[in-house]
């Protein structure tokens, strides 16, 4: 369901700076930044904080493999705004070949064998959350992943197994794939953070 306000700011302020960006950029401004201005203080500026940590933070994961994981969420969770997006930013450092082929079947991709265990972890996590248990932590640990890049890796899920979700609920508008390519440069640039 589009909300009026997302679309157009529930301040004078937002209004503003969503017009401006829009006009600076030459774009509408996609769906996913216009939320970080409704009601800020209430859920965007708590998200996006914990969304600059898990994909910008410090981690073994690069941006491109965490951008990758998300997209990996979005996918298990039939979500085109997202798949786009963050398929559109991990092919900013990862060869997009490589992204498209992780997207069509991950266990089949040139991948390290960590990305793969982890995937298979974040996979359970994401579509049968009350069958993970400590055996598929063990399984992502054995293809080489570390605790700490499973623990980054689970909280690069967590947030995006919530975007997804209000993402598809909010009815979020699709982007060409140009529109999705300059987001992605942007969002590289400025992490998440609003």
């Amino acid at each position: 369901m589009r909300l009026h306000e997302i679309d157009r700011g529930d301040s004078f302020k937002s209004r503003l700076l969503i017009r401006f960006i829009s006009m600076v950029s030459g774009m509408w401004l996609p769906d996913a930044a216009r939320v970080a201005f409704y009601h800020k203080e209430f859920f965007s500026a708590p998200m996006g904080t914990w969304t600059q940590a898990a994909m910008r933070g410090p981690s073994s994961w690069s941006i491109g493999e965490r951008e990758l994981m998300a997209a990996m969420v979005a996918k298990w969770n039939s979500c085109p705004f997202c798949i786009g997006a963050h398929g559109a930013v991990a092919a900013k450092t990862i060869e997009r070949s490589l992204v498209d082929a992780v997207l069509t079947d991950f266990r089949s991709a040139s991948i390290s064998e960590a990305l793969k265990g982890t995937l298979a972890f974040l996979e359970i996590m994401t579509l049968r959350p009350m069958e993970l248990s400590a055996t598929h932590a063990q399984a992502a640990l054995r293809s080489g992943a570390t605790i700490a890049a499973l623990r980054d890796a689970a909280a690069v899920a967590a947030v995006f197994n919530i975007i997804t979700r209000y993402a598809n609920a909010l009815d979020f508008a699709m982007p060409s794939v140009s529109e999705f390519d300059r987001a992605a440069s942007m969002l590289l640039k400025r992490g998440y953070a609003s």
